[in-house]
């Protein structure tokens, strides 16, 4: 099945940036993911999303789910499950894009976290 792949542009702007600091997920006390090195992605009227690269995240509490999604200005989007000590699970919790489009193409290898489920602290410096 072909995918409508399209280009960010004035409709739909689409930036990616490097964070302002540090950005720590927490579930609880557990930290999922540490960073200096996310990168803040804007979409249109979105609120930003933090990109946090793989090798920052607790690889130990993620576990690859079958689900996917499809954005036509980004792909296709792989999921994680959060799996806590002591059984807890955040069910596709996490969003990744293996294969980004060109144009997004820095968040590749890069996990995102739903806000909702997990607390997304941005240090930014003074």
């Amino acid at each position: 099945m072909a995918h409508d792949k399209r280009v960010p542009g004035p409709d739909h702007p689409i930036t990616v940036e490097p964070a302002p600091g540090r950005v720590v997920v927490r579930v609880g006390e557990v930290v999922v993911a540490d960073t200096t090195a996310a990168l803040t992605l804007r979409e249109a009227d979105y609120r930003p999303v933090q990109y946090v690269p793989l090798r920052d995240a607790d690889r130990s509490l993620l576990r690859r789910t079958q689900t996917s999604t499809y954005c036509p200005f980004k792909g296709t989007a792989a999921y994680y499950t959060i799996e806590m000590p002591g059984g807890e699970e955040l069910k596709d919790a996490v969003w990744t894009y293996e294969e980004p489009y060109p144009a997004v193409a820095a968040i590749g290898s890069h996990l995102a976290f739903y806000p909702g489920r997990v607390e997304i602290e941005v240090d930014a410096p003074d």
